[in-house]
């Protein structure tokens, strides 16, 4: 165990999706903090650099990143082989990227609107996760077994709410996915859990209306604030990490304790 303690992450490789802000930027914080090389995959190449730099600066070993966008299949395989090319190997896959478009009601939600969202949060977490899935079954086949395959959830797989409907499909059938990849990939001692998020102060939730906004979560979350994307910090090094080898096929709830009050 290095200096770092349970949390030690020297020398483990830990990827994330939608990584140059937000929480997807978080995980990796978490895990740079740690002593990990990370490597950010998001679609421009300057904030990406940018990432890199301040994660560098909190501890990351080696960093890499990636100008990839998730909803392209083909895109996702050559950023996976660019990622092994440059770092060597993955020992944890956040799968992050997403977005999120409101719209006034279920039955005035376009056709468009929707199927624009689940390309990229669930077609686009399918082919990231499969890319990872893929890296660690073969590495786990030459000896050398493990590794950690996380995905971003939302409150709103739990919670009915108008206008987000295909947002909450996307999350729901991420949730599903990752619970048959904790199964099937458990023979590898790779583990698979996901992170539902609350309402988080991010670039996505931000808006004239912000403030107003963040003012009302945190008055309905029991701990009387909304969330930073440090606060995803402790969950990531967590999953990343060692520490949590027997735990999978599991959703981690972070928000605020909004979920119990209802």
């Amino acid at each position: 165990m290095g200096a770092r303690g349970l949390f030690d992450l020297t020398g483990k490789v830990v990827v994330s999706t939608g990584a140059n802000a937000g929480l997807g930027l978080g995980f990796l914080q978490g895990c740079a903090r740690q002593g990990a090389d990370v490597v950010v995959w998001s679609r421009r190449a300057d904030r990406n650099a940018a990432a890199c730099e301040a994660l560098k600066a909190m501890g990351a070993g080696r960093t890499h990143a990636e100008q990839v966008d998730v909803s392209d299949e083909a895109a996702v395989a050559r950023a996976m082989a660019g990622t092994l090319e440059a770092m060597g190997r993955v020992d944890c896959f956040f799968a992050n990227a997403g977005f999120s478009n409101m719209a006034p009601s279920f039955p005035d939600m376009t056709t468009e609107a929707y199927e624009t969202l689940l390309a990229t949060n669930q077609h686009g977490a399918f082919f990231s996760l499969r890319e990872a899935c893929r890296h660690m079954r073969d590495r786990a086949l030459a000896g050398d077994p493990g590794g950690s395959i996380v995905a971003c959830g939302s409150l709103s797989q739990f919670q009915g709410r108008q206008g987000l409907e295909h947002y909450a499909a996307a999350k729901g059938a991420v949730a599903a996915m990752m619970k048959g990849i904790a199964a099937e990939m458990g023979q590898y001692k790779v583990r698979a859990n996901m992170i539902a998020a609350g309402f988080f102060i991010t670039e996505m939730t931000s808006s004239p209306q912000a403030e107003a906004v963040a003012k009302h979560m945190a008055s309905v979350t029991p701990l009387g604030r909304p969330g930073h994307i440090e606060d995803i910090e402790g969950a990531a090094a967590y999953l990343a990490s060692d520490a949590s080898s027997f735990h999978t096929g599991d959703i981690l709830v972070i928000d605020g304790g909004r979920l119990v009050k209802g």
